[in-house]
């Protein structure tokens, strides 16, 4: 009989491994994270999120630097980050700083029928994030 956990794992670090560490952080700066001073500098970041994760980042050389035959992946990635909004006009008003700063638009902000305000923007290294908030019920 195969070995199992026993404790159930938690949700503790989302990392992407990105190609341009600065334009990544200052993508996640205007989303609106802390994104301290400097970090730009370093070959690994991790913010913390609320909710008690924390996302990661890796430099392309960084994750070569462990993986002898290690190459960056083509094309989009598989995993879509979202971020949650206290209002209707600040998922607006981050799609507008994102897009401002040159963010590529997936979707522009709509109310969907589930019942949020919500949009897609790309980071630049094409992870799907997605901008919402619970829209007003009446």
């Amino acid at each position: 009989m195969a070995l199992r956990p026993t404790t159930r794992p938690s949700t503790t670090v989302f990392e992407i491994v990105t190609a341009d560490l600065a334009k990544a952080l200052a993508f996640y700066r205007t989303l609106g994270l802390d994104v301290p001073d400097g970090a730009e500098d370093q070959p690994h970041v991790e913010l913390a999120l609320p909710g008690g994760n924390r996302l990661a980042f890796d430099t392309e050389a960084t994750i070569a630097s462990f993986t002898a035959d290690w190459t960056p992946p083509t094309g989009e990635g598989r995993l879509a980050l979202a971020f949650g909004y206290g209002t209707p006009a600040d998922v607006d008003a981050a799609h507008a700083a994102l897009t401002s700063a040159g963010a590529p638009s997936e979707r522009e902000p709509f109310d969907a029928f589930w019942g949020q305000r919500y949009a897609t923007v790309h980071d630049p290294d094409g992870t799907h994030v997605d901008l919402f908030a619970a829209l007003p019920t009446t």
